[in-house]
């Protein structure tokens, strides 16, 4: 059995996806109720069965769990990257990822746990997912700090050798539309130039970047869960590898080429209309992220990744335009 926390949600689906198109159809869903926007990620998917998140940690708690697992990917999280309440972020993202690792250790299964590219802050530091940096890291925002907390306990209880962690950059394709607020900047532009014809940008507050150049390593998902399954302890190549790696392209785009690309896939000019950045993010805005995947790469992890131009147009003509969402 595999279990996916987070398993409704934009990542956690696709893994389960791609799970799926192997063969592997023995997965618990563990996640919150899918009644709402969630439910069609699921839709196309096979797997044994679905639990609530809460109920899932009372049993992990209660040692409820009679079943043989041989690997947990825990995706489940508060991912907001404006949300001010430390004390539910560390609830969310801190010490339920404790729990699950504790049972992890003691149930011999594999823990591949979701941490995320906003531990690196402004760059000052770099892009290096080396552990001798992590120490040294500053987010910018609350989320990103409750994920650099994650794998500081990691470290300082010796277990990098047990787990394995994953900085996922700026990953956008299908089953994200959920997220609301939260999707990636092609998932918006999309929705805008479809209704508008023209896409809205932050102007940039940054003299060494003028509008629009302000860069990000932007990962398509399939790509992002192609990096994932390469851990997985069973089927992955990198099965015996542990340790915190970074998953992305390794390049980095402004944010004109992914809006450019957008307008592309649809078949349009580029219009771009330039606003200002709201007050609440000025101060938490990465104006640069490339990760370094020479790590993935040394541990055999050969496959290509998608050009950005080449991973817009199968989101937006496959699954934007249609509709759809990733299925078997």
């Amino acid at each position: 059995m595999k279990i996916i926390t987070g398993g409704a949600g934009f990542i956690g689906s696709a893994i389960c996806w791609k799970l799926n198109l192997s063969g592997i159809t023995e997965i618990l869903i563990v996640d919150e109720d899918t009644k709402g926007t969630k439910k069609q990620n699921l839709e196309g998917l096979k797997f044994t069965d679905f639990v609530d998140k809460d109920t899932f940690l009372k049993q992990v708690e209660k040692g409820a769990i009679n079943y043989k697992v041989d690997s947990i990917y825990h995706m489940g999280a508060c991912s907001s990257t404006t949300e001010n309440n430390m004390e539910y972020l560390i609830e969310n993202n801190v010490e339920y990822s404790k729990s699950l690792g504790k049972w992890c250790l003691s149930n011999n299964a594999k823990y591949i746990y979701a941490s995320s590219a906003a531990t690196y802050g402004d760059g000052a530091n770099g892009f290096d997912d080396d552990i001798e940096t992590i120490p040294n890291l500053k987010p910018l925002n609350k989320y990103g700090l409750s994920k650099q907390m994650f794998d500081m306990w990691v470290i300082e209880n010796k277990l990098l050798d047990k787990f394995t962690g994953l900085k996922y950059f700026n990953v956008f394709g299908p089953n994200e539309t959920h997220k609301g607020s939260m999707r990636s900047m092609v998932n918006k532009a999309y929705d805008q130039i479809k209704d508008t014809g023209k896409l809205k940008l932050f102007r940039s507050l940054k003299p060494e970047y003028k509008d629009g150049e302000q860069m990000r390593d932007f990962i398509y998902v399939k790509d992002a869960v192609d990096m994932t399954l390469f851990f997985d302890p069973i089927n992955g190549e990198g099965k015996d590898s542990t340790g915190i790696y970074n998953i992305g392209s390794g390049r980095a785009a402004t944010w004109l080429d992914a809006a450019n690309a957008v307008f592309k896939a649809l078949g349009k000019e580029p219009q771009i209309e330039w606003i200002d950045m709201p007050d609440n993010i000025k101060d938490q805005y990465q104006y640069f992220s490339k990760a370094n995947m020479s790590k993935l790469r040394s541990e055999g992890y050969k496959n290509d990744v998608m050009k950005l131009e080449d991973s817009v147009r199968d989101y937006v003509e496959g699954y934007l335009v249609t509709g759809e969402f990733l299925k078997v």
